[in-house]
């Protein structure tokens, strides 16, 4: 599982920086990726980067200003165009599926696999065997969601050694008692399977936050995950300008991780105005709170 960053900018593209657009990877899990957010040349993005469209399954859009969903049409027509066939899925807040399927129509887009749309509220908005999704909505102008992902603990492994120890020998026995089932030896010992499993692995937790304030709901969302990715629009000499136009600064963006105790914080959605030299003071700023912060750029990658 891993984090790869197709766009880092916010409200319009600049040299450096591409609007919003994230892909989670989850090739061992699933054999998938999800992306959350599509701004305008996504699929340009798409192209420099190690990603097939028709590998997308989920597409999660926070909100609906342009800079989060412009590129949505070019990405279905070129996904179709590539010769995908497989269910694509898009969750997003109300008006998504208005907004798409008149796109569509008006275009006479035609598209090569099924496309679901779901217009999302707060609370779990996806769940199977291995991933929950929750969303919950923020503090910005228009309504601005944000995605909780959190994988399924694992099984513990089978404490191989311990068994070898005992004189059992690989086979049969092994499995179930990997599968819960105690089991009788030849010699009539009983091997009870929780003294041979081991503690179940934690699954991973992934916040990843639309445009917002600084907000309850964003520290809920964050509450103990593994990463957090949050919007860094202004840096913390201007809250001003982040109070008025609903963003938050570095330095907020590390005060909810702080207070929410994530493992890692990285920033994004980073505003024209801090180019090469500027962007640095943002995230010298968010290390005050909340050490272990890293900026990301256009594609840049981080494992889970």
């Amino acid at each position: 599982m891993d984090l790869y960053f197709l766009g880092t900018g916010a409200g319009m593209p600049s040299k450096q920086r591409n609007v919003t657009s994230i892909a989670l990877r989850l090739y061992d899990e699933r054999g998938t990726f999800w992306m959350f957010d599509c701004g305008e040349g996504t699929q340009h993005q798409v192209l420099h980067a190690p990603l097939k469209l028709s590998k997308l399954e989920k597409l999660f859009i926070t909100h609906l200003h342009g800079d989060h969903l412009f590129g949505v049409p070019g990405l279905l027509s070129s996904r179709s165009n590539q010769g995908a066939e497989g269910l694509l899925t898009i969750y997003g807040p109300a008006g998504i599926r208005d907004w798409i399927e008149l796109t569509i129509s008006l275009s006479q887009s035609r598209l090569s696999y099924p496309l679901e749309i779901v217009e999302v509220q707060e609370g779990i908005v996806f769940q199977d065997e291995r991933f929950t999704v929750e969303a919950a909505l923020l503090d910005h102008r228009i309504d601005s969601y944000g995605y909780r992902v959190v994988e399924a603990d694992q099984e513990g492994p089978l404490l191989v050694e311990r068994l070898k120890e005992l004189g059992v020998r690989p086979g049969p026995l092994f499995g179930k008692l990997k599968a819960g089932e105690d089991v009788v030896l030849e010699d009539g010992r009983v091997l009870t399977s929780r003294e041979f499993v081991g503690k179940p692995i934690p699954g991973k937790v992934v916040a990843i936050l639309g445009d917002t304030r600084r907000c309850e709901a964003a520290e809920r969302l964050a509450q103990q995950a593994d990463v957090l990715v949050h919007e860094a629009t202004f840096g913390a000499e201007l809250p001003h300008l982040a109070e008025a136009y609903y963003h938050a600064t570095s330095l907020e963006a590390a005060q909810t991780a702080h207070v929410s105790g994530v493992k890692r914080l990285i920033l994004t959605h980073i505003s024209s105005r801090y180019q090469e030299e500027g962007h640095e003071q943002l995230l010298l700023d968010a290390k005050q709170v909340f050490g272990n912060t890293e900026l990301a750029h256009d594609f840049s990658q981080f494992d889970i």
